[in-house]
């Protein structure tokens, strides 16, 4: 399963989220930004690539919908995930399973 996380400068809690879940088998996880001085820039290519775009905030899956649209072929979910942590926090990382792993189960 390819799981895409998307912030807006792809520095702390996209990161982390792809840190967290490229550890379990049988997960892909990459991240981006949709700013374009984000460490790793959004492309149509990576939305193209995943299963399951998770964005952190709501502009977000509004930037990934109308610059990407056209690529996407997986589900977009919102996880309405402040930018108010550090790359990985513990209540990060906390969070993103709460909001990240009910998806996950549905698919297997």
């Amino acid at each position: 399963m390819n799981l895409l996380f998307v912030c807006s400068q792809n520095r702390l809690r996209s990161p982390t989220a792809e840190h967290h879940f490229s550890l379990e088998e049988g997960v892909e996880a990459l991240s981006a930004g949709t700013n374009a001085s984000s460490d790793v820039p959004l492309s149509g290519d990576l939305v193209g690539w995943a299963d399951f775009v998770f964005c952190m905030e709501r502009i977000h899956v509004r930037k990934v919908r109308q610059r990407f649209g056209r690529f996407l072929r997986g589900r977009v979910v919102c996880l309405d995930i402040p930018d108010r942590y550090g790359y990985m926090q513990p209540e990060l990382v906390a969070l993103l399973e709460r909001k990240v792993r009910p998806h996950l189960r549905r698919t297997q």
